[in-house]
């Protein structure tokens, strides 16, 4: 543009023997003009570069801070996330903790309470027995002393028919005993048993019942030693030795099947106290597993579906940031084509 114009080449034209022509030759300005147009192409092409490059590195740094903006966010919120989860976990370990603590303390509260009710009553059926048992002697003895007496001072004549017949009596009597003792026995044992599937929650009406029982029990016997006392001085002279021996064994049977019998109660209401504390404990721990499993897949769903939607949330981002940054790109694309 600024540049002088080129001079015409000169043109050699060889002679003819023709008339020559003349002709005239004008400079032509396509060529510089061409030259003018690359070199404003060139610095414009070279500008747009330039231009093209810083914005790009100025989206590279706007981008990279928006990305660090964002990781910082995510970070911040994957920590608080997991904050709010330890402390829901803590709040739970503790609130079950306390749960089986106050379970306990009421478990053992209770049991030491049954214990406390069971021992009263063992206590007080011990003491109701021992009295009805020294009662039963003392009756025996004063029976025993006045059946002595009276054999003594009674009449030699009906020694030997009174003998066969007493001692016929108190064979009778002493196996119809053992029978009575034995068959008691067994539904002694049967309602123990049955009294131990029964009766945890009655210990002490049932001592109480049992009690009376045995103050009847004991008023019947001491009767009943009246009577047979009464009738054994009318009509026998001497059957001191065989009604000792019969007494001594019909003692022994009874306190043989007393003890048996207590031990069988004993045994089964300790079998059935144990299966008791066995099944509420397999019972109460089942119930327990199965609450902490439920609690437990109630919390591991609701941390996935709550991962879940912050994966959907982070990738709707996401998308929207590469719409955001190919628009961006688009429009700056297109600005620099104008």
């Amino acid at each position: 543009m600024g540049r002088s114009k080129p001079k015409p080449p000169k043109v050699v034209k060889p002679k003819k023997k023709k008339k020559k022509t003349k002709v005239t030759q004008s400079p032509s300005q396509s060529l510089a003009t061409q030259t003018a147009l690359n070199e404003a192409a060139n610095r414009q092409q070279l500008l747009n570069m330039e231009k093209g490059a810083e914005l790009d590195r100025v989206n590279a740094e706007f981008f990279a801070q928006q990305d660090i903006r964002r990781t910082q966010a995510a970070a911040a919120e994957n920590r608080l996330t997991t904050r709010v989860a330890g402390e829901e976990t803590r709040g739970t370990i503790r609130t079950q903790g306390s749960e089986d603590r106050a379970l306990a303390a009421t478990t053992g509260l209770e049991y030491r309470r049954g214990l406390q009710t069971a021992g009263k009553q063992d206590r007080a059926l011990q003491r109701v027995s021992g009295q009805e048992t020294r009662r039963t002697r003392a009756e025996e003895g004063r029976q025993t002393r006045a059946t002595q007496g009276q054999l003594l001072a009674g009449q030699e004549r009906q020694i030997g028919l009174a003998g066969v017949q007493e001692r016929a009596a108190i064979r009778t009597t002493g196996q119809e005993t053992r029978d009575t003792r034995r068959v008691e026995g067994v539904q002694t044992r049967l309602t123990a048993a049955e009294q131990g599937r029964q009766n945890r929650m009655g210990i002490r009406t049932t001592g109480s019942q049992e009690r009376m029982g045995m103050r009847t029990a004991g008023q019947q016997e001491r009767l009943r030693l009246g009577k047979a006392g009464l009738e054994e001085r009318r009509g026998i002279r001497t059957t001191g030795q065989q009604e000792r021996m019969t007494q001594l064994q019909g003692l022994r049977v009874g306190g043989q099947e007393q003890r048996r019998t207590r031990t069988q109660e004993q045994r089964v209401g300790g079998q059935e106290q144990r299966a008791t504390r066995t099944l509420e404990q397999l019972v109460g721990g089942r119930e327990e597993r199965r609450g902490m499993r439920t609690a437990g897949r109630q919390e591991r769903q609701t941390i996935s579906r709550s991962a879940q939607e912050q994966r959907q949330t982070d990738l709707q981002r996401e998308m929207f940031r590469r719409y955001k940054e190919n628009r961006d790109f688009e429009q700056a694309r297109g600005s620099y084509r104008v």
